[in-house]
């Protein structure tokens, strides 16, 4: 026989920084790596590609146990009931009887960071539903923003990567102001939409109990007549949509980095039930074309004034988990959960979200039987034939465990469609097989300028102070560059005044998009604003008066103010009142106003640190002064809007500011 020479396998080791032809983990080059395989350029994806499941298979697979992404999170049971019958858009059973209670369950969570990261960064929220109706579980899986950053799920993977800590430092944990995740969005331009919503204030949300909800992707809904409808999710929160500014946002996380899940968790357990309606956006079929917009592009919101929000139920939080891991950890969604009266679109980002869900509770939760965990069952009853697996915690009786079969009468049996059997909207679909992306998904600047236009000055300086923050933090100069040359396409100004903050290269031509276009709902200055469930520190300092103390603590209450009792130590006022915080462990930044009382004319800085800090961060400040020497040393306008002196006038007005919140044209 022929001598052949073995084949010697070297040390395995990548080196990413060396030029080479993109492979698949078998060697094979890959030729597109952008986009998913369709059935023509709006359609479904294929099971067939093979690249997109390697590539999302390894992805879903690569931290064990928490979470690739949304690792920390908090859950809350709770109930949702439907105010009117959609029994014109759907025949889903939880949507159509208006005297049904569905329980729910809701995690809310961070994208960026680890278990262990801060609640306040800057980032993405999730916030996503588990129905527990009577034809089965329902997962609505969305954000607290309503569009995202790419448009095919090929790329997840390759944002997440660029999102997360750098590999080579493991830095930052939960913080996208670095070089991999700018150098991303300044390639890829279908982000500048998102980009603008996580640089606004809504990527610091007050409190999970005061953000929207949005299920992000298009539905469809199917009535008993086989009849279709697009639809979008949103949740309103009854509190209002309310934000922290950037300065309290990185102070929490140094004093509280559990703010949001303490806040959220001391709400229900004193029975401030945090609620959100459910709304519906709705476009027949016959107008899917209709807009100047794809609205199967994920990077895209359907304007509230083009598609009105149908409010149609009412969702209650109203218990905290008994166990964070059993419930909150183990938790699986699903947006594949589905019930009869709701199915898909061929929006690209949700047809590789079908196939990643389950894949990656295979190694999260340790095999294929998860849905038995007792968070993830169904209300309703199951019967199938899947056997075995790991952790398998059911007891199978019978002979058969396939269909069909003569020894057990075909049991258990497909349902006829007509008793609840789920089928599947039967739409036509016609076109090659291609990787590619619909000339309808090209603009990725309208809506981003929208989002702009669409903010208050106040709200449009944050954003740009975030902008100039975040890319301030990296350190190329091409990844700055490039940015400012994304943003000069949709703001020129926004691009000028970054690129003069950050030291980088302004286009000559300006490429904005022309447009002064508005959308109402997405300023936060149109919200609900109330005093329901915030938060006063009251700060104490000298022999302070009972009654009066006592007087102005039942004022709030009146209006559900909470409040907490700040002194130099912590002491029993009376037989119902308590010092509950010092000024070493509380922050003006974990409450939404202050109230000082001086009887002393010495005020110590730790003291005048809280008061100058609530001034400087625009909120309420109510000033009862015996000795005005007390404020000679405070860096504080005493004549500034939102400042009371509650020795001059009453309480109301006080009150008053509670409910506005921030006092934006203060002077600083």
């Amino acid at each position: 026989m022929e001598n052949k020479k073995a084949v010697q396998l070297k040390n395995f080791s990548i080196n990413n920084e060396e030029t080479a032809p993109l492979t698949t983990n078998q060697g094979l080059k890959v030729s597109e790596d952008e986009f998913s395989l369709k059935t023509g350029l709006r359609g479904p994806t294929l099971m067939e590609d093979f690249h997109f499941r390697e590539k999302m298979t390894h992805f879903d697979h690569e931290r064990i146990p928490e979470r690739v992404v949304h690792a920390r999170g908090v859950g809350a049971h709770g109930i949702f009931q439907l105010y009117e019958s959609l029994v014109e858009y759907t025949k889903a059973d939880f949507l159509t009887d208006t005297s049904k209670t569905t329980p729910v369950f809701v995690r809310f969570s961070t994208v960026q960071g680890s278990r262990g990261s801060s609640d306040t960064v800057r980032d993405v929220r999730g916030f996503a539903t588990k129905f527990y109706t009577d034809e089965g579980n329902f997962d609505l899986v969305g954000n607290n923003m309503p569009v995202f950053f790419i448009q095919d799920a090929i790329k997840f993977p390759d944002f997440v990567h660029a999102l997360k800590p750098e590999p080579h430092t493991e830095i930052p944990q939960g913080a996208s102001a670095h070089d991999t995740f700018w150098d991303f969005i300044g390639q890829n331009h279908e982000s500048a939409h998102m980009v603008m919503w996580v640089m606004s204030d809504r990527a610091i949300p007050r409190s999970l109990r005061m953000m929207e909800g949005f299920g992000v992707h298009t539905f469809r809904l199917i009535n008993a007549d086989g009849e279709a409808h697009f639809v979008k999710f949103h949740w309103k929160p009854n509190l209002g949509v309310h934000s922290l500014v950037w300065d309290e946002a990185q102070r929490i996380a140094g004093k509280n980095p559990d703010f949001h899940r303490q806040d959220l968790y001391e709400a229900i357990e004193k029975g401030d039930f945090p609620e959100w309606e459910l709304g519906l956006q709705v476009i027949p079929e016959k107008d899917e074309f209709k807009f100047d917009f794809d609205i199967l592009d994920p990077t895209k919101l359907w304007p509230e004034e083009e598609v009105p929000v149908k409010i149609v139920g009412k969702m209650t939080l109203n218990r905290n988990v008994d166990n964070f891991f059993a419930e909150t950890e183990q938790v699986a969604f699903h947006p594949g959960h589905v019930v009869p009266g709701i199915d898909f679109s061929n929006d690209p980002l949700l047809q590789g979200r079908l196939f990643s869900y389950t894949d990656t509770q295979l190694s999260r939760l340790g095999g294929p039987n998860f849905h038995q965990i007792p968070i993830n069952q169904p209300v309703c009853p199951f019967h199938n034939n899947q056997r075995d697996g790991m952790h398998q915690m059911a007891i199978h009786k019978g002979q058969t465990s396939y269909h069909r079969n003569g020894l057990n009468a075909n049991q258990p049996e497909p349902a006829p469609v007509e008793l609840g059997g789920y089928e599947s909207y039967q739409e036509k679909i016609e076109g090659r097989k291609i990787r590619g992306r619909s000339d309808s998904f090209l603009d990725f600047y309208s809506q981003a300028k929208l989002f702009y236009n669409s903010l208050t000055p106040i709200e449009q300086q944050h954003l740009k102070d975030a902008l100039s923050f975040e890319l301030g933090k990296c350190k190329s100069a091409m990844v700055k560059n490039n940015v400012v040359a994304l943003l000069n396409r949709i703001d020129r100004q926004v691009a000028e005044e970054v690129s003069d903050h950050i030291g980088a290269v302004l286009p000559e031509e300006n490429l904005e998009v022309k447009s002064d276009k508005k959308s109402s709902a997405l300023s936060m200055a149109n919200t609900v604003s109330q005093t329901d469930t915030k938060c006063v520190a009251i700060l104490l300092n000298g022999e302070v008066e009972d009654a009066v103390l006592t007087d102005w603590i039942k004022t709030l209450a009146q209006f559900n103010i909470n409040y907490s009792i700040v002194a130099e130590k912590i002491y029993t006022i009376n037989h119902f009142l308590k010092v509950t915080d010092t000024f070493d462990t509380a922050d003006s930044s974990l409450f939404d106003a202050a109230l000082f009382i001086s009887t002393s004319s010495k005020v110590e800085p730790p003291i005048l640190e809280f008061i100058e800090t609530s001034y400087k961060h625009f909120k309420p400040l109510a000033l009862a002064v015996k000795d005005n020497k007390a404020l000679e040393r405070c860096r504080v306008r005493l004549d500034a809007p939102g400042v009371y002196n509650l020795s001059r006038s009453d309480f109301p007005p006080f009150i008053e500011g509670i409910t506005q919140g921030r006092f934006w044209e203060r002077p600083l």
